[in-house]
Order: structure tokens, then C-alpha cells, then sequence
């Protein structure tokens, strides 16, 4: 039987449709309390006093700590980087003398229920001596800007230079064509729909404080729980129910998830912290905030030459742990070239600190960046040579696999041309360059080709230099006497059907119902260990764990059922639940499990009961690339600048699709998240470092009625080095979302003169763009 490559019914569905899913805030418990924190209302100063004095005489509110009362350690992000190339930033889990982003904790506030906790807050008197703010990445990179950071001079946590191709300056002075491009793309929330949350109890019995969080990286959770808390791992368990998002905002560790569980600790009674959307959208981890300044070289027949690469990334007040300040630029730095051929490359890299909330990895991590701006460039490059936008692109993409770039990634076979001219075949077939070209619509055209690597093994991360190098992965498989198999891996569903795709998986190894397989995953207590899901990595680096985990039960269960069967293991096959035997004798897996666990007396010499198997996985390498190429049609209104999307048409090339389905999930909700930050999504602050977007009335979300429907087209290049040819699906719809919107906009504005370069695009974007060039549509 074959499950892998078949959309069957989610196992997940019937549990979350029907309202028994269980997510962090259905969790009550005896005695619980209800946690909020106290936050500066200034983005940047010192601290003179904290009066938590009539906060206290509230009624319902139980207790009220600062940092001086829960004496926690600090969370600390490194890099093995010398001091000109990285400055550590520690975090405090609850802010002591300074603070440095409106929103950032002081104090933590306990109360019997969630309404007495809010009173309490407002109770609460916090002084300063207000500081300069420094509010954007140019102002902190200015001569003589106050420091967010005593330690980071001109406000700078990362600066690295790569890459520097020798004879690069020759290469532009000589070339027939040079453009430019400066872009700048808006601050994002990664806007899960289920906020932060955790739930900490301290057990007396077990000795052990179980944590209940909505974490994509449990396992580096307590880690960090552990340490802060002073307590050794064994006694800090983290656990994840169901949860309602993530993508990246919650493969970071946050300081209040610690500070609930040092409340719980302090108080022995359970503590309970929901994170309300006022602070999930303005003191949460947030994204994207980058500025680019990229020039590349073309012959004159349109063949790209060189790329030199200027990239600041506003990373907030922090680094996030584990990834660091260093997240954004080194992923920008290593990845820019992208799908193209590109002989000679330099680029620097910085993360600056600026008064706002940190920044946390989010869907795609810099690559909608990197891939808008290389697009750009292409499209730029094609007017000044006279070439269309689509042979530009098609001369200059890699063919030939496998293929090392100037930056020194090796990427596996991919489907970059065929994707393209798919998708340009589709938007031709249905007739849309008519719409486009007719006289009385302002209609456009754009395309995106880009790759997306999934599946970073520890070859990977080491190359950033990061002190926690995450990558391998780990799964546990055990089958029970009714040959039912539970399976623990290290990867984290936030959303993406690991229980299905993980179990199609290995019922396919071992020839059994995809009923007979259960999932766990999320238990610190249960798996041994994992790095939670990010990057792409749950079906790649977890799924290939899985399959060999599964595989080795697999070979334990023929060498039982041989033995059994008294002939040997080159005679005998796995069918629908049983061993049998060339002649069709069989034994089923019950009646081995039977053997296995209750008569182990007639096991083979040396065999040891019952039926488990452990395995791991780590790509070695550079791992694998997914790619594809977007196209889309939109409209711009004469009248106010509004941008419509006609039509949206996706080509990818995932290798083996273990879920059709799912896959096709992936790649929508990664495209609408990609929509929100072409068009709407964007916060912003005034002078004083005071964020904008305090609720959904000011942080522009686009809902069903602005996302399109999106055409879906499969491209098939298995991976030769993952477990089931799978690449990873989870960032692609993110990563070339923008590029395309961004492209079909200019070409919409193809007579006018105007080009926008910039993200998000507002309707006033394009009305105030027309004014600076006397120009109409």
C-alpha cells in the first residue's frame, strides 16, 4: 500500500472541528491564578521606581513581583563571532534599571481571575528617566545617536562582510549595464491566530514544573526555563497542546513564558498568562523591518555579471535566543543569489538595535526580502536592455544540477525554468496579457522564480556560528501487543498536519492502517529530544526520522516474523499487518508483538523484547531547495490607487508531496501571508518610539475578501537524500509573494514613469508616487 502522495482525511480535523482540540487558554486547574505584566510606557529610559505597593491592595490580586523579587538569570543569544562581528545583547526576563522598547515586562502581576489581574496593572506606578529614543535603523547607524546598548557601538550587533569575489570593482566598472536598487520593507507581526499563552504548575510529587506553552521549540523552552530558574532539566517539563500558529514567532523563547513558570515556583500554585492582542501586536517578537541597497552587473545580452549587496535589517532591542540579531542578516547575506547564476558576489550584513520590540524569525525569514530585491533587479535590468522580463530571467537561471554558487550553497536538483515557463504558459492560456494590454483597465502583470532551502541540518547553522546549532532530529517508534505503533518525534505542529503526514509515513514503511499509528510530539518528558519545527524542517529532517525509526521496527518485525516462520529474513516480506513468506505462509504482527512481549522465552538467541526502534537524521550538507514560480495579475483603481489581485497562479516543486493537500494549504495561507506584507501590513511608530498598531483598526490584516483565489500547479524533483523525497513546503507561498505583487504593480504603472520599490503598497503608496511624478492612470 502506498499513503505517502495521497490527500487522505486529516487526522487532526475531527479533535479540532469539533471543539475538542485543547489549547493553552482551555487549561484550568485548582487554585489557578492569572498572570499579566506590568510594561514600560516608554521605548527607551531608566528605571527610578517601581511601586507595586497599590497593586497589592487590590482586591483579587495575589501577589506582585519585579526582577529584584525573582532573581532569574538573563537570556542570552550567541554567536561564535569575534566582537567586530557580533555583540550579545542579554534579556532580562523582567526589565530591572534600563528599558529599551514600549511594551517590554517590569513587572509580573498575579491575581484569582484575568479581570482583578488588569485592575492590578493599572495600579502599578513605574517612573523613569526618559532616554533618547532611537526609532529607525538610519537613525541609528547616524553619527552621534544615542546607544540602545553600551556595548554596541553605533548601535550595531552584527556586521559581516562575505563573499567578496575578487575583481568584483572590475567586473561593474566594465559592465554595458548597471542598475540599482534601494528598497525597504515594512515592520510585520507574525500574527498567529492563537497568542503567546503558558500555563506553569510546580508538582510537588514528581519534583518537576510542568509547563504548558504554545511553543514551536519545547525542548529549548526548558532549557532556558531550567537555567534561568536555576533547577537542573529533569525538573522542568514542557508541554505543548494544541496550538493555534506560530510561523517563527514561537520558535524563539520568550521572557514571559519564564517568568510565569518563576511565579509558579515562587508561589506553588498554578500560574496562567494569555498574552491579549494589544500586547501580541506591539511588545511581541516581530519581523521583516530590512533595508537593501544591491547593484548588479549585465552583459549586454542580459546576463547577470555580479551583485553587490548592502543589507540592514532593524532586529528591535534584543537578540532573540537561540538565532540571534544575526538571524536576519546572515540568512540575507548567504542566500541573495538565489535561483540565478551569479559569477561574482559581495555583500555586508548588519543587524542594528533600535528602540522597538526584538525581532523573531517569521515565514521565510528574509528571503521575501532578498528575492524582492533581486527580482527587482531583473526587471530593472530588462528595461534597460530592451529584453523581456521573462527571457531575462530564463537566461540567467540554473539548469545544470548540482549547482555550487559564488556563495558557496550547493543546490540540489530543482525545477527553476520549468516552473517558470509554466507559469507564464498558464497566465498566457487564460488570456490575461489581453486584459492587461486592453486601453481601459490599468491591469499588470508580475512573476517571481525563487527557491526555498528546507530542511537546515547542523552543517548548516554551524556555518552562522551559532552557539545552539540546531539540526538534527530524533523519533522513537514502539508497537504494543495490538500492534498499534506510537511514534514520538522532535518536531512541533503549530498547524501543518504532522499527525497525518508523520503517520502516512510510516504506515507506509510498515504496511499497516494509518489508524494503527499515533503521533506525539511536544512532550519534553516523552521525546527525547528535538528542535521543534521551523525552517521547513518538520517533513525533511523530523519525517526522515520518523521513516527510519520506522524502518528499523520494520526489519525487527521480519527478523521476528522469520524466525517464526522458521525460514530466513531474505524470504519473508511485510503485507497488510503480517510477515509472510515467498509460499504465502504468514505471521501476524499481533502474534509477533505476542512473542515480543509475553513470550519472550521464544525469541531468536541474543534478541531482546519487545518491539521499538530508534533513529535520527541530520542533512549533512547544504541541504535541499524547494522552488517555484509565482505569477499574478492585478489592478490599480484610476481613482484612489487601490491595488486588486485578478488572479494568482503558483507553480512549486516540493519533491514528493507526502499530502497533496496539505501542501496546497501550505502554499495558500504562505501566499496570503505574503499578500499582508505587499500590501497592508506594516507597524510603525512615531518619534518617541511609540508603535502605531495597537489594535487590528491600524494594523491593516487582509481577510478572504482581499486574498484571491490561488491557482495551484505541481512540479515533482524528489530529493535524493531525504528519507522520502520530500523538500519542505512550509515558506515558499511567503517567500515570493511580495516580489510578484510588487512586480504586477509596476508593471501596472508601465506608462507612467513611476516604479515603487518599497513594501507595504498602501493606496496612498501609489497616489502620493503619481503626485511626485505629475503623472496619472
Amino acid at each position: 500500500m502506498s499513503w505517502v502522495g495521497t490527500s487522505v482525511a486529516r487526522r487532526e480535523d475531527p479533535r479540532l472541528l469539533t471543539g475538542r482540540g485543547r489549547f493553552v487558554d482551555d487549561i484550568h486547574l485548582p487554585r489557578m491564578l492569572h498572570a499579566q505584566f506590568v510594561r514600560s510606557t516608554v521605548a527607551h529610559g531608566t528605571v527610578t521606581g517601581v511601586d507595586l505597593s497599590q497593586t497589592l491592595t487590590v482586591p483579587g490580586v495575589v501577589a506582585a513581583f519585579t526582577a529584584s523579587d525573582l532573581e532569574l538569570g538573563d537570556i542570552t543569544a550567541m554567536l561564535d563571532r569575534p566582537p567586530s562581528e557580533f555583540v550579545p545583547t542579554a534579556m532580562p526576563v523582567l526589565a530591572r534599571d534600563r528599558v529599551r522598547y514600549v511594551g517590554e515586562p517590569i513587572a509580573i502581576v498575579l491575581a484569582e481571575d484575568p479581570y482583578a489581574v488588569e485592575d492590578g496593572l493599572d495600579a502599578a506606578k513605574v517612573t523613569y528617566e526618559v532616554l533618547p529614543p532611537v526609532v529607525s535603523d538610519e537613525q541609528a547607524l547616524a553619527p552621534g545617536a544615542p546607544l540602545v546598548h553600551a556595548a554596541a557601538a553605533a548601535n550595531t550587533l552584527v556586521d559581516v562582510s562575505m563573499f567578496a569575489t575578487e575583481g568584483i570593482d572590475e567586473v561593474f566598472a566594465s559592465a554595458p549595464c548597471v542598475v540599482n536598487v534601494r528598497t525597504k520593507t515594512g515592520r510585520q507581526n507574525a500574527l498567529p491566530l492563537e497568542t503567546r499563552g503558558a500555563v506553569a504548575n510546580w508538582d510537588a510529587r514528581d519534583e518537576q514544573l510542568l509547563v504548558q506553552t504554545c511553543t514551536q521549540v519545547p525542548h529549548l523552552v526548558r532549557t532556558v526555563m531550567a537555567e534561568c530558574l536555576g533547577l537542573a532539566e529533569r525538573n522542568v517539563r514542557v508541554l505543548v497542546p494544541d496550538m493555534g500558529g506560530g510561523f517563527g514567532l514561537k520558535c524563539v523563547v520568550g521572557r514571559e513564558e519564564i517568568a510565569v513558570g518563576a511565579a509558579a515556583l515562587r508561589l506553588r500554585r498554578p500560574v496562567k498568562w494569555i498574552e491579549d492582542r494589544k500586547d501580541a501586536l506591539t511588545a511581541s517578537f516581530l519581523a521583516r523591518e530590512q533595508r537593501y541597497d544591491v547593484r548588479a552587473a549585465f552583459d549586454a545580452d542580459g546576463r547577470i555579471l555580479g551583485i553587490d549587496a548592502d543589507v540592514v535589517c532593524d532586529m528591535g532591542a534584543y537578540s532573540c535566543y537561540p538565532f540571534t540579531a544575526g538571524i536576519e542578516p546572515l540568512m540575507a547575506s548567504a542566500e541573495l543569489p538565489g535561483v540565478y547564476r551569479v559569477p561574482a558576489y559581495r555583500v555586508r550584513g548588519r543587524a542594528v538595535t533600535t528602540n522597538k520590540a526584538p525581532t523573531a524569525p517569521y515565514r521565510g525569514v528574509s528571503r521575501p526580502q532578498i528575492v524582492m530585491v533581486v527580482e527587482r533587479l531583473f526587471e530593472r535590468a530588462a528595461r534597460e536592455l530592451g529584453l523581456d522580463p521573462i527571457e531575462i530571467r530564463r537566461r540567467n537561471l540554473i539548469t545544470e544540477f548540482p549547482y555550487t554558487g559564488v556563495n558557496g550553497v550547493t543546490y540540489d536538483p530543482g525545477s527553476y525554468l520549468e516552473s517558470l515557463d509554466l507559469c507564464e504558459r498558464v497566465l498566457r492560456d487564460e488570456d490575461w496579457y489581453s486584459v492587461r494590454d486592453s486601453a481601459d483597465r490599468v491591469v499588470g502583470i508580475g512573476y517571481s522564480c525563487f527557491s526555498e532551502r528546507t530542511g537546515y541540518g547542523s552543517a548548516a547553522f554551524a556555518k552562522r556560528k551559532m552557539a545552539v546549532v540546531p539540526g538534527f532530529d530524533l523519533a522513537e517508534i514502539r508497537m504494543d501487543l495490538s500492534a498499534a505503533v506510537t511514534v514520538t518525534t522532535g518536531t512541533m505542529s503549530h498547524g501543518q498536519s504532522h499527525e497525518t503526514t508523520l503517520a502516512q509515513i510510516v504506515a507506509d514503511r510498515l504496511g499497516i492502517d494509518l489508524a494503527q499509528v499515533k503521533i506525539h510530539q511536544g512532550d519534553t518528558d516523552r521525546v527525547t529530544y528535538g528542535f521543534g519545527s521551523f525552517a521547513s524542517r518538520s517533513a525533511t529532517i523530523g519525517g526522515s526520522a520518523v521513516a527510519r525509526a520506522a524502518t528499523a521496527l520494520a526489519d525487527r518485525l521480519l527478523h521476528l516474523g522469520a524466525h517464526l516462520l522458521e525460514t530466513t529474513h531474505d524470504q519473508v516480506e511485510l503485507h497488510r499487518g503480517s510477515v509472510r513468506t515467498n509460499d504465502g505462509r504468514s505471521v501476524s504482527f499481533e502474534e509477533i508483538a505476542d512473542v515480543a512481549y509475553l513470550k519472550a522465552h521464544l525469541l531468536p538467541a541474543g534478541a531482546e523484547p519487545g518491539l521499538t526502534a530508534r533513529a535520527s537524521f541530520d542533512v549533512q550538507g547544504d541541504g535541499t531547495f524547494s522552488n517555484a514560480a509565482h505569477g499574478v495579475v492585478v489592478e490599480l483603481d484610476p481613482g484612489t490607487g487601490r491595488v486588486r489581485i485578478l488572479r494568482y497562479v503558483c507553480v512549486e516543486d516540493c519533491g514528493v508531496a507526502i499530502h497533496p493537500q496539505v501542501v496546497e494549504g501550505q502554499c495558500r495561507g504562505g501566499i496570503a501571508q505574503g499578500i499582508a506584507g505587499a500590501l497592508f501590513e506594516q507597524v510603525t511608530y512615531d518619534a518617541q518610539g511609540e508603535p502605531s498598531c495597537a489594535s487590528f483598526i491600524d494594523y491593516k490584516v487582509p481577510t478572504a475578501l482581499e486574498i484571491p483565489e490561488v491557482a495551484i500547479h505541481h512540479l515533482e524533483t524528489p530529493c535524493a537524500f531525504t528519507e522520502s523525497g520530500a523538500k519542505g513546503a512550509g515558506e515558499g507561498g511567503t517567500i515570493g509573494a511580495p516580489a510578484t505583487v510588487l512586480n504586477a504593480v509596476n508593471d501596472a504603472l508601465r506608462r507612467t514613469g513611476v516604479e515603487l520599490d518599497d513594501t507595504p503598497i498602501r493606496p496612498e503608496t501609489v497616489q502620493r508616487a503619481l503626485q511626485r511624478h505629475g503623472a496619472t492612470i
